[in-house]
């Protein structure tokens, strides 16, 4: 059971297709396009995951992705404005 929720855990918070380069897409993406653009993109990506989880076989799975998004635009809305995000 470990290891299958290790695993799924690794494809929300760390898939393999992320961190096959020196560094994880996220924090490439911060280096090159800076800690705004890649909150918005956090941000977008967590509404796209969201959006279509009910239409895909992957719901469950989607839901985390988007909650990871909502965790990191969170921790990047701190960093450039010292508060936490709304919820709305």
């Amino acid at each position: 059971m470990y290891e299958l929720r290790n695993n799924w855990d690794k494809g929300v918070n760390h898939p393999d297709h992320y961190t096959g380069h020196e560094m994880e897409c996220i924090d490439e993406m911060i280096a090159v396009f800076g800690e705004r653009a890649a909150y918005d993109f956090c941000r977008l990506n967590a509404w796209k995951y969201r959006y279509r989880a009910d239409l895909k076989e992957t719901h469950d799975e989607d839901m985390q992705k988007a909650d990871w998004y909502i965790r990191k635009a969170a921790e990047l809305k701190r960093k450039l404005w010292g508060r936490p995000m709304e919820t709305h």
